[in-house]
């Protein structure tokens, strides 16, 4: 592919922070290919094979706009976790807050099970695992979560569900977290039922007191 034809040149662009974006044009799509052949390198080859170069190569941009606005493999991913912070699916609301978790653990399970989404998830762990930039995203993206899944324990409390005073991200968290302990630190297989065992006890525990 020529240099020319690229979706970003070398030109000079405005002095944005890394991986900032303005909406639409040119701007966009570069951001959209770069973290494209971003994810797609976190799949097939992990973290520690990211190669900028390669990237800029797969995303058919210029390679010295790829280390002037994202400065190195760490600070992709961190604009690859913002963008799916950004992109994330709305909480559920299907009227109970039973069903509103277990709708939360089931995606928490298609997620970490799913075979593109999977590896991309080992990747930003084992990433933020070894860099202050990649953990301050990847705790970004939780919140973000854990923001718009509190909804559903709000809406909880307010009908009677679980006590009053019931904090909301500790109740989403107990959710999550059997999940993401077998999938990042022993390493099991994920079924369904163990989505639908950490809904019962983070139920239990939610409506005897635990959170409040």
């Amino acid at each position: 592919m020529k240099q020319e034809s690229r979706l970003s040149a070398d030109a000079p662009d405005s002095p944005d922070s890394p991986g900032t974006v303005r909406p639409g044009g040119r701007t966009a799509k570069v951001r959209a290919a770069v973290l494209e052949a971003t994810r797609e390198a976190l799949v097939t080859q992990g973290f520690h094979a990211l190669n900028m170069d390669r990237i800029a190569a797969a995303a058919g941009v210029g390679k010295t706009t790829v280390y002037r606005r994202w400065g190195s493999a760490t600070g992709l991913v961190a604009d690859l976790l913002r963008d799916m912070a950004e992109q994330s699916l709305p909480a559920a609301d299907t009227g109970s807050l039973d069903g509103d978790l277990r709708a939360n653990a089931e995606l928490v399970l298609a997620t970490l099970t799913d075979p593109r989404m999977g590896p991309v998830f080992q990747a930003v762990i084992a990433a933020a695992a070894c860099d202050e930039q990649c953990a301050a995203a990847l705790h970004g993206f939780y919140a973000t979560r854990l923001r718009e899944w509190a909804r559903v324990v709000e809406r909880a409390a307010a009908r009677g569900e679980v006590p009053a005073g019931t904090d909301p991200a500790e109740l989403v968290r107990a959710v999550s977290a059997p999940l993401y302990y077998r999938f990042a630190i022993s390493r099991e297989p994920l079924t369904g039922a163990d989505a639908e065992r950490a809904v019962t006890a983070a139920l239990a525990a939610a409506r005897a007191g635990a959170f409040i």
